[in-house]
């Protein structure tokens, strides 16, 4: 199954890391949205935010797609001027 998914991924654009993400991902940590172990989540969630996707789609039940965390992850991202992505599973 995981080769299967690799192929349907592999001709999309990667998201490139800018600097705006990098902070976003610092402050989802600081402010507890997403615990300090897990800085590459967080990254993930700002990338996808600050390049303004629509969806983020994961199957990271832990950090990314918890009904707890979405609050405070959206709560983060408008406090700093970012339109929420929104995060699912595939």
């Amino acid at each position: 199954m995981s080769e299967r998914r690799l192929a349907v991924i592999k001709d999309l654009p990667k998201l490139a890391t800018v600097e705006n993400a990098v902070t976003l991902a610092e402050i989802l940590v600081k402010r507890k949205a997403v615990p300090e172990n897990s800085s590459a989540d967080a990254l993930h969630i700002a990338v996808a935010t600050v390049e303004q996707m629509n969806f983020l789609l994961t199957w990271n039940f832990k950090h990314i797609a918890n009904a707890q965390m979405q609050s405070k992850i959206e709560r983060v991202c408008i406090d700093e001027g970012y339109t929420p992505v929104i995060i699912c599973t595939p």
